[in-house]
């Protein structure tokens, strides 16, 4: 399957948005996670087949017209590690900063070749399960504690 063939499942697109990321955004919602974490803010997510099919080229277009930084969410983007890393590769070829959402920790990432190379274009991944005891709404750009902001690359800010 060539990269332009790709289709993904798409829950929303938000345009502008401040609160997935440093800077206006578009957030790009990709349906389907196996974490389940329990008081997810989004369960609705976890349905891989939920939300609508759009094809790569539809998405970047989305993007385009918005010339903003970029945020891939969920669901979880790392469900479907090829995809995700085939939609990193062309949002970073535009020059955008790429923030990924995933309930896998760093460490479980990088011990599996797939995840692995799936983060390879991503800037900054917020990584690990939402845990409701450990929920904190004073956190910036996460939901509980456990979670960790880890800039992969040096240009991981938005830009000015």
């Amino acid at each position: 399957m060539t990269p332009t063939q790709f289709t993904y499942q798409v829950l929303d697109i938000r345009r502008g948005t401040t609160v997935d990321g440093p800077g206006l955004r578009t957030s790009v919602y990709l349906a389907g996670c196996r974490h389940h974490c329990p008081e997810c803010h989004n369960p609705d997510s976890w349905d891989e087949n939920g939300g609508a099919t759009m094809t790569l080229d539809e998405i970047l277009e989305v993007i385009k017209d918005e010339d903003f930084d970029v945020t891939l969410t969920g669901g979880d983007p790392l469900m479907h590690p090829e995809s995700t890393a085939v939609l990193a590769a062309a949002i970073k070829a535009l020059g955008k900063n790429i923030w990924l959402y995933t309930g896998y920790t760093y460490e479980q990432i990088l011990a599996d070749p797939r995840l692995r190379a799936a983060i390879a274009d991503i800037d900054t991944i917020v990584e690990g399960p939402f845990v409701a005891a450990l929920r904190d709404p004073d956190l910036l750009f996460r939901g509980s504690s456990n979670q960790r902001i880890i800039h992969l690359k040096d240009n991981s800010c938005a830009k000015s």
